[in-house]
């Protein structure tokens, strides 16, 4: 056996000695737990959201979620997949609470309300950093289309950019299902952006 593969398993029989110990209320082993964790909880409640604050706090929101969901975690090796599951589940929450927010609190402008200001002259540059952001815009459109579980695939492989065998792992399913899954979710993501063109 090489180096990298004995530390590896040293790695994962030490997380699920913690995972174990934190299932049974020790905090402190799911604070260690999820400091080497907490950079890549973070990046994928970014990767839903695009905004710092709001993937801050749906990350905090997920980690109380699998502090008090542990308990019923039953296999300690599913630690990560089930950890990315409930990210992503809480980042897609904050994303519907803050799209909601935003219907509430946008009303219809009537022509009198606002003065239109003079168009400044056209930069070609500008012109193609705004034609990005109205592209970046459909993505996100087309984003919040998918179903949850799309997303999370997407964001794992091409956000995270993690392997299929590591997807696979961490969500426990089989390396064939986690193909096909990424699969479809790229191909809704296509009909999600032709509907948004």
């Amino acid at each position: 056996m090489d180096a990298v593969t004995t530390a590896a398993k040293a790695a994962t029989s030490a997380d699920d000695a913690l995972v174990r110990r934190a299932r049974r209320g020790d905090a402190a082993a799911f604070g260690m737990l999820v400091d080497t964790r907490l950079d890549r909880c973070y990046r994928l409640a970014w990767s839903i959201l695009s905004n710092d604050a709001d993937a801050a706090d749906a990350t905090q929101d997920a980690l109380v979620s699998a502090w008090r969901q542990l308990p019923r975690l039953r296999d300690s090796a599913a630690f990560d997949g089930w950890l990315n599951r409930i990210v992503a589940n809480a980042a897609l929450m904050a994303r519907r609470r803050r799209v909601r927010l935003r219907e509430v609190s946008v009303r219809p402008a009537s022509p009198g309300d606002v003065t239109p200001e003079p168009e400044p002259p056209q930069d070609p540059h500008a012109r193609t950093a705004m034609d990005q952001l109205v592209d970046n815009d459909a993505i996100a459109r087309a984003f919040d289309r998918l179903r949850p579980q799309d997303r999370l695939i997407l964001v794992l492989h091409h956000v995270e950019e993690r392997p299929v065998a590591e997807i696979a792992r961490s969500l426990g399913i089989p390396v064939g299902t986690a193909k096909w899954r990424l699969h479809a979710a790229r191909g809704a993501l296509e009909k999600a952006m032709e509907a948004e063109a």
